[in-house]
């Protein structure tokens, strides 16, 4: 079993902790919307994932996997979507590794190791085929699960996930941070301006609203400092040697939603995996939003989700010269 060595701080443990209390709502919500906690030994010596998985299965329904980002965990992150998607589909939301109760013990941060162990998962749950949705990070282990499992992949929705990155474009000046390191510090904030820094980055409009410190404290020492390290590991290897020509392209039918202001992943990421993909991607940029669409925009976002995943694929027209590239803005 890995030894956890970024212990969370004992400064909230004695008092009244607000994140700890949202939290537990979150998983009440889950719960509630007919979900159940589980943790899978994937058996190779030191990997447990944590996963929430239907407590009744429909087997008319078609499954989906929703994958979360760098930052809370996964309840955090798609809460608002849970009731709504669990009326058309079996949901399953892991906790990836590092995060929520999900943990190895061995040295591999890739996002294909990702992949493999939340595939690890779904086989212990019997799912045969699914579809799968990924915010940000989670969408770099979505498109690896796709890449690595394509015919268990139904469809593919990627979501503010900048797999197309380049190692050379942090150098180019793509990022509004200069350095890995930089992002790491505002990606896994350890004091509270570096926290309203990745809030300010990671929304169209802020919220103007002045949070007291105790509540930023509150939250990083919950959901920030345990396993520091190696989400920063995480962190570093999806930008090491990171190079286009080794994406490999997926043939699974794809959604890309972006945040038209994503300041994280600038919309230029976003072109640039649509043309990878070519006619296999659709493309849909979300006015007034950032990159925390889940947060900001989570209405249009379901929307877009909901279509493309249960409405009839269209099948593709012969391209023309002057055809548009299949962007669209909602």
């Amino acid at each position: 079993m890995a030894n956890n060595n970024n212990n969370k701080s004992s400064s909230t443990s004695s008092c009244f902790s607000f994140t700890s209390t949202r939290n537990s709502c979150f998983r009440y919500s889950f719960s509630s919307a007919g979900l159940r906690s589980t943790t899978t030994d994937i058996g190779d010596g030191g990997t447990m994932i944590h996963c929430w998985v239907p407590k009744h299965l429909n087997s008319k329904k078609p499954n989906l996997l929703l994958l979360h980002g760098i930052g809370a965990n996964a309840m955090w992150q798609w809460n608002d979507f849970i009731s709504k998607l669990m009326q058309h589909f079996n949901i399953y939301v892991p906790d990836l590794l590092f995060f929520g109760d999900s943990f190895t013990s061995l040295p591999d941060r890739s996002e294909s190791f990702q992949a493999r162990c939340v595939m690890a998962v779904l086989e212990a749950q019997d799912v045969k085929k699914f579809s799968v949705a990924g915010i940000s990070y989670g969408g770099f282990v979505a498109y690896s699960l796709a890449a690595q499992f394509a015919n268990k992949v139904e469809r593919l929705v990627l979501i503010c996930a900048g797999v197309c990155l380049e190692e050379k474009d942090m150098d180019d000046g793509m990022f509004q941070v200069k350095s890995v390191d930089e992002a790491v510090d505002v990606l896994l904030p350890q004091r509270p301006e570096k926290l309203k820094e990745l809030v300010k980055m990671s929304f169209y409009k802020p919220t103007n609203i002045s949070v007291p410190s105790c509540f930023l404290d509150d939250f990083i020492d919950v959901m920030c400092t345990e396993y520091r390290q190696e989400r920063s590991e995480l962190i570093h290897a999806l930008h090491k040697d990171r190079k286009l020509s080794n994406l490999p392209k997926v043939t699974n039918p794809t959604l890309i939603i972006w945040g038209e202001h994503d300041k994280i992943f600038p919309p230029e990421l976003a072109h640039r995996l649509k043309r990878h993909l070519g006619d296999n991607a659709q493309l849909v940029f979300i006015k007034d939003a950032g990159h925390a669409l889940n947060m900001e925009k989570p209405k249009e976002m379901y929307k877009h989700m909901k279509s493309f995943l249960l409405d009839p694929l269209p099948v593709p027209e012969p391209r023309k010269e002057n055809q548009s590239n299949g962007c669209k803005t909602d």
